[in-house]
């Protein structure tokens, strides 16, 4: 048992090491049981993700994984120590099998559809790629479950600053998960960097209108920190502080999606947990939104409006 464990940890704490420095790094201060069931949640979506999320995507291999998933649902043991532990956390912390099939639908999708039409269109494809983490977060910290509503929002406002900062790189897998419609709105024909610098004010004006919908999304999803135990609040609340970060990087330079990947610095996720902690213990936790983005230029109602 004890190897076994072992392998566990070594195996499921180098993809997560590998993967999101943010959600890694907010992740090592939760307590010890909890912090592995993330590790594992984490090993079992991010190795899904990389097989269809790479150049060149892996289809063999992802069907592969999708079908050990299926068996190790089914109680057999498949020796894939990603699999079969996922497999255990799911029926030990009773996560919906819903879920985890929304969640695959949605990375068979990056096999198979490049291009949204609208925006009900993407949250389909988000609300198995990223809301139902929320949805796994909130049975793995055995939170109230009127947090389920909220949680799914978080999810959503995660991956819609991921679609914005990862324009560039979506292009070159001939992808968007900008809905048509939003392009059209702002009378923006690509977002390829050699059509937008020919029209900055339009793709300024549409990063804003992106970033006011992320906001927006944020909003409702902090009202369910109340839901949150307080021990853990930190973590989920240093995680928002960071895509809040980027999204107020790219809103200030909307252009820079083009030049790199908008990611905080590590030490930066280290001082906003060590901030949060010290916050926490001086004041009652609330939902209260992040004091940088009330600080931020007031994006118009109209706009909001729109989103």
């Amino acid at each position: 048992m004890f190897v076994w464990e072992t392998m566990i940890n070594k195996t499921i704490y180098s993809i997560f090491q590998t993967g999101s420095k943010t959600m890694f790094y907010s992740s090592l201060f939760f307590p010890k049981k909890v912090r592995n069931d993330i590790f594992i949640l984490y090993g079992f979506v991010r190795t899904a993700d990389d097989l269809v999320d790479t150049l060149p995507q892996d289809k063999v291999e992802f069907y592969k994984f999708k079908q050990k998933y299926e068996q190790a649902k089914r109680g057999i043991i498949t020796g894939d120590i990603v699999i079969d532990s996922f497999a255990e956390l799911e029926q030990r912390k009773q996560f919906d099998p819903e879920w985890t099939k929304a969640f695959l639908e949605s990375m068979e999708m990056d096999l198979t559809k490049k291009i949204y039409n609208t925006l009900d269109e993407v949250l389909e494809y988000v609300y198995g790629a990223a809301e139902v983490m929320g949805l796994y977060m909130v049975n793995i910290l055995n939170s109230d479950k009127n947090a389920y509503y909220y949680s799914r929002y978080l999810g959503r406002a995660l991956q819609w600053i991921n679609a914005i900062r990862d324009i560039a790189e979506d292009i070159e897998f001939g992808r968007s998960y900008i809905p048509k419609t939003d392009l059209e709105k702002y009378k923006l024909e690509s977002l390829d960097y050699n059509y937008t610098k020919q029209h900055p004010q339009r793709f300024s004006d549409f990063i804003k209108g992106q970033i006011s919908r992320y906001y927006h999304w944020q909003e409702i999803a902090e009202k369910g920190y109340k839901y949150v135990p307080k021990r853990y609040l930190i973590c989920v609340k240093t995680v928002s502080d960071m895509y809040n970060w980027t999204a107020e990087q790219i809103l200030k330079n909307p252009f820079i999606v083009y030049k790199k990947k908008v990611k905080p610095l590590i030490i930066d996720i280290l001082i906003t947990v060590l901030e949060n902690i010290i916050n926490s213990s001086q004041q009652k936790t609330t939902a209260l939104f992040p004091s940088y983005i009330q600080s931020q230029p007031k994006i118009s109602e109209a706009v909001l409006k729109q989103v």
